[in-house]
């Protein structure tokens, strides 16, 4: 499907769609609040500078506001960061963690539960930091056996990728074996919640999405030209490992950032950028944005089913994330089988 002329169309129709599901978001959880009060305590704050510290203002300002925002940078980051990296390998398997990122973050973050650091430092705390030099560390690690000189090969990267992600999952399982008192605490990490959120979060990654974003964005023509093909762009001028190496460094740095905060959260970085494709096709000037919208309100939508399905019990949003992307990427799968076939 490809909507020829009607790009704009769709994109305003998108962001409606986001701000639909950013709403019902605040509306539903654990405490029902009607979208009158709702309006009501946001205008008051912001407009007429009435700070309210009733119980529903400060679950609209303090929980639920800055999980929505994380929920969708974290979305948006990783439908995002799967776009370019399946047009950069060529794979439609490809996703955010396929570098061993979330392994390494994964690992880190045990580390930091099993030895009791929870103090916060730099506005992140002790287990998000964890994550996070875990996360940067495996992927160098991957890089760095995955590369020959300073050339990247694809196959080698992706298998080095996932041999390096089964080495440290090993090595978090037998942490957890050593450490069985803690076995809940990282398995609820593995799974991915935003119910964490903090402002600090919230702002860190408007940052870094905001700057990292721009450095690609403006490069979409060389992404095009690599996922048409490496000898195509070299004859055209590009210079294709200096483009690979470049988002290389900035989506895992960016992966990095978004696991820390969030846990491991799958598929979305994986589906999402071929349901992307499906209807504005594989121009990454148009894939781009889309991912970023649409990984975003997935996202919302998941968090806000998180935590009401078994309300007043939350589930991991990976779980609701995978029950979603799970069935369509095995439909996907299914699909491509039959065109080969035939």
């Amino acid at each position: 499907m490809n909507f020829k002329g009607g790009y704009k169309a769709l994109f305003i129709f998108s962001i409606v769609g986001y701000f639909i599901a950013f709403i019902i978001a605040l509306i539903v959880g654990t405490t029902y609040i009607p979208p009158i009060e709702i309006i009501k305590t946001i205008l008051g704050r912001y407009l007429n500078n009435i700070k309210d510290s009733s119980t529903n203002a400060l679950i609209i300002f303090d929980i639920r506001l800055p999980r929505i925002f994380l929920a969708s940078l974290v979305g948006a980051i990783l439908a995002f960061v799967g776009s370019i990296y399946q047009s950069l390998f060529k794979n439609p398997m490809a996703d955010p963690f396929i570098l061993g990122t979330s392994s390494g973050a994964a690992l880190g973050a045990s580390i930091a539960i099993v030895i009791g650091i929870n103090e916060l430092i730099f506005g992140l705390s002790g287990v998000a930091l964890f994550a996070f030099f875990g996360a940067i560390l495996s992927t160098l690690i991957v890089y760095r056996i995955g590369s020959i000189g300073n050339k990247i090969l694809n196959v080698n990267l992706l298998l080095t990728g996932v041999a390096v992600s089964f080495l440290l999952s090993s090595v978090i399982s037998f942490i957890m074996f050593l450490n069985r008192n803690q076995v809940e605490r990282i398995v609820f990490w593995t799974l991915g919640s935003v119910a964490a959120a903090k402002w600090e979060d919230v702002l860190f990654l408007t940052f870094i999405l905001g700057i990292i974003f721009v450095i690609i964005f403006i490069r979409y023509k060389e992404l095009n030209l690599i996922s048409v093909g490496e000898d195509t762009a070299k004859s055209l001028g590009v210079d294709v490992q200096r483009v690979k190496k470049t988002m290389l460094i900035l989506t895992s740095l960016l992966v990095a950032c978004a696991v820390s905060v969030s846990g491991i959260i799958g598929f979305v970085g994986l589906v999402m950028p071929h349901i992307v494709r499906f209807f504005v096709g594989p121009d990454m000037k148009k894939c781009i944005p889309f991912n970023l919208i649409w990984g975003a309100t997935f996202m919302v939508i998941c968090d806000a089913l998180a935590r009401t399905i078994l309300s007043p019990a939350e589930i991991p949003i990976g779980v609701i994330t995978s029950l979603f992307g799970g069935p369509y990427f095995i439909h996907l799968l299914i699909k491509q089988k039959r065109k080969v076939l035939w």
